[in-house]
């Protein structure tokens, strides 16, 4: 009993210590950020942007920052004593096999893998399910910090052309390349300055969209404008690519085409914001003829599935909020004509298949999967039972396939793939991985609270089962709440480490996503936004009511939109957390239309160009609405130098103005990686980095000691 006093006592006084001399008091030294006098008038108001050179990426003096920033951050992160061990955990869950779900092109299945702390997970194939694997593309071996990453993939029909795409430092600028699937030859053909786009194979050749190139200097921050749609023939220049559509008198759309398995029609989708889109159709028996509106506007959500017997079959939110699959005649597309093959439910449908003569569609109830197998007139003929409360991550198979593959997740269910028979609604475990992690020690929750203006909100809590809800428990609440995205039960590695030492994860599914649909969506977008900050805060509220945790115990994370929502949050009700984790976040919300593909968030956000949005997006903007000697939460904004979706500007104004006016003992420090963007694609080992100083922030401002 005195050794364990004595340890406990020692370890106390290594925190303190550590306190004192990493700056958890006010001796912590920011680095200065030049203020310049620049001042913007929106309807008649004032409002001073004295950042505004830190929105140059290119400067010097802007790197000088970012690198004193940097610094600051890493020296603080690096005296926490815990840090070391946070970090070897991390590497040693990471250190396990891992496949994605294997999908066919001809007579070739395609799959990824990871032998553990690869990089870059690497692509394999085979020939057949049978077949001997032999390596198609590893992405590590194309830079010595693995920073390259494949994007996207697209086979020719015929099984003979894999075409993909690869980003650079996370970049959503991609490269595409072509390979022979047999014998893994490299062909010539190069495609530069492709962004948001497809691989979609008509004939010798594929549709693929980009934008004209940029400026010098200008390639991670200008605004991206002139979607265009090309065609590329195999072993032709890109100079000789076919320009299919592009539509010179709106700058700020984007087009997207694909093409039926059969190759007989050509689907082009228009879009001019995040949600809804236009549809198009060629059909290819017919020479000569144009795309033909299917679906005009940019009301409703739609997608071509594929065509049964020349009638296309689409999913769409068109007169059902919640979605509805139809059959749509090109000849006759107007919507009285629409043939209903499987109706709006209560609850949400979020994919659909067409696999082996059998739609397979997956809902969303209450936030997690449910799926079911339905005739090609409609006809629900099962439910497939699934191995848990998770999620399903789509079904892989053609329409002459009997043999599909899922995948599934949960909080406490890594992922796992299954084989699925279709003719006998039967599945077998096809790879299940093997990690150190025993998933019967911990326990997952749904609860449904009650947000400020009445609205029952869900929430997932999770938690090492026999946990003490003593009201002290380190926890973290996550959240989005926005674009129609729906937050689903998953699996993460990185949890764990909070999992083991007796902390409680949750996730709350806030208005804005699309858990429920077109209306939860709509309840928290545009002059409804504040909904979703109180969501939010209410979620933390009983969290607190009901002793999971307490303020000084609360940590909030969120991600680009989320980052907006922890940035609102923290701002707001800076007194109900301890730590926040603003992450590439939409901070500055009266010039985010003005960078890269930031226009186009204009549907769920509103612009400072229109008066009644100005106000509402000054009113919770987090880089307007920090105030002078407010005791903010323990911040790490985490942002990345190649991040070109939410640049880094955001949040490089955010922390300059949160040093700037925080009050308190609490570290306000920004960690901006290098050669990485918004986050798809990162390294492994980048992200093994990342998520060890989080954590042991985050540990470390609680006063926490993990167990390693």
């Amino acid at each position: 009993m005195a050794k364990k006093i004595f340890s406990n006592f020692f370890f106390l006084f290594i925190i303190l210590f550590f306190m004192t001399q990493c700056g958890q008091d006010t001796q912590l030294r920011y680095p200065e950020t030049r203020m310049d006098d620049i001042v913007d008038n929106y309807f008649g108001i004032e409002v001073s942007d004295p950042y505004r050179w830190l929105e140059d990426d290119n400067s010097e003096e802007t790197k000088a920052w970012v690198t004193a920033q940097n610094e600051v951050t890493f020296g603080y992160l690096g005296r926490i004593p815990f840090r070391q061990k946070i970090n070897d955990r991390l590497t040693n869950l990471w250190n396990y096999e891992r496949y994605s779900t294997p999908w066919r092109e001809g007579d070739h299945y395609f799959y990824f893998r990871n032998d553990g702390t690869q990089n870059q997970s690497v692509l394999y194939v085979r020939e057949g399910l049978d077949g001997e694997p032999r390596i198609f593309l590893d992405p590590n071996e194309l830079s010595e910090d693995g920073t390259v990453s494949i994007s996207r993939l697209g086979a020719s029909n015929d099984g003979k052309y894999m075409a993909y795409s690869l980003s650079t430092g996370g970049s959503d600028w991609n490269e595409i390349f072509v390979k022979e699937i047999a014998t893994g030859k490299q062909l010539d053909d190069h495609i530069q300055w492709v962004k948001f786009s497809g691989i979609s194979w008509k004939g010798n050749g594929f549709y693929y969209s980009r934008y004209d190139q940029p400026e010098p200097g200008q390639e991670l921050s200008a605004a991206n404008e002139f979607h265009k749609v090309y065609y590329h023939k195999l072993g032709t220049s890109q100079e000789e690519d076919r320009l299919v559509y592009w539509n010179p008198d709106h700058p700020r759309r984007n087009y997207g085409v694909g093409t039926t398995e059969d190759e007989r029609f050509v689907i082009l989708s228009e879009s001019q914001s995040t949600s809804g889109n236009a549809l198009y159709v060629k059909d290819n028996r017919r020479p000569g003829n144009g795309f033909k509106p299917i679906i005009t506007g940019f009301d409703y959500n739609n997608r071509v599935i594929d065509h049964i017997n020349g009638r296309l079959l689409v999913m769409t939110d068109h007169s059902a909020p919640r979605y509805r699959v139809v059959l749509i005649d090109p000849a006759n597309p107007a919507p009285s004509a629409w043939r209903e093959i499987i109706p709006e439910s209560e609850n949400v449908l979020r994919n659909i298949s067409l696999i082996g003569g059998k739609i397979i569609a997956t809902y969303l109830q209450d936030a997690h999967s449910r799926s079911f197998i339905h005739d090609l007139s409609g006809r629900r003929e099962a439910e497939i039972e699934l191995p848990a409360v998770g999620t399903v991550g789509g079904f892989s198979g053609r329409k002459d396939d009997n043999i599909a593959f899922f995948s599934f997740t949960s909080f406490t269910f890594p992922s796992t793939i299954f084989k699925f028979d279709i003719s006998t609604n039967t599945w077998e475990e096809y790879f299940a991985p093997d990690l150190d992690f025993n998933p019967n020690d911990y326990e997952t929750r749904q609860v449904f609270y009650t947000s400020k203006d009445g609205t029952r909100i869900p929430m997932f809590i999770v938690h090492k089962k026999g946990i003490e809800l003593d009201g002290n428990n380190p926890t973290l609440l996550y959240g989005y709440g926005g674009f129609n995205v729906s937050l689903t039960p998953g699996f993460s590695l990185s949890r764990l480490i909070l999992l083991e030492n007796g902390g409680v994860y949750a996730m709350a599914n806030l208005r804005g996503g699309g858990e429920y649909g077109r209306e939860w969506h709509e309840a928290g977008k545009q002059l409804n936004r504040q909904n979703v900050f109180d969501d939010f805060v209410a979620a933390a509220e009983f969290l607190i009511d009901n002793n999971y945790t307490n303020p000084e115990k609360l940590a909030i994370q969120g991600g680009s939109n989320g980052g907006l929502l922890v940035g609102a949050a923290m701002t707001q009700r800076p007194e109900l957390f301890k730590v926040a984790f603003p992450a590439v976040g939409v901070l500055d919300m009266l010039r985010y239309h003005l960078f890269t593909i930031g226009w186009a968030w204009a549907d769920d956000y509103g612009t400072s160009e229109e008066e009644e949005h100005f106000h509402n997006l000054l009113s919770y903007s987090p880089l307007h609405n920090l105030e002078y000697g407010v005791h903010y939460p323990a911040t790490l904004v985490t942002t990345a130098d190649h991040d070109d979706r939410v640049v880094p500007a955001h949040s490089f104004k955010f922390i300059a103005e949160l040093q700037r006016k925080h009050s308190g003992p609490n570290p306000v420090l920004i960690r901006v990686d290098v050669d990485a963007g918004h986050g798809a694609g990162k390294p492994v080992s980048k992200i093994i980095e990342e998520h060890t100083d989080i954590w042991s922030f985050m540990f470390y401002n609680m006063g926490v000691q993990p167990i390693y």
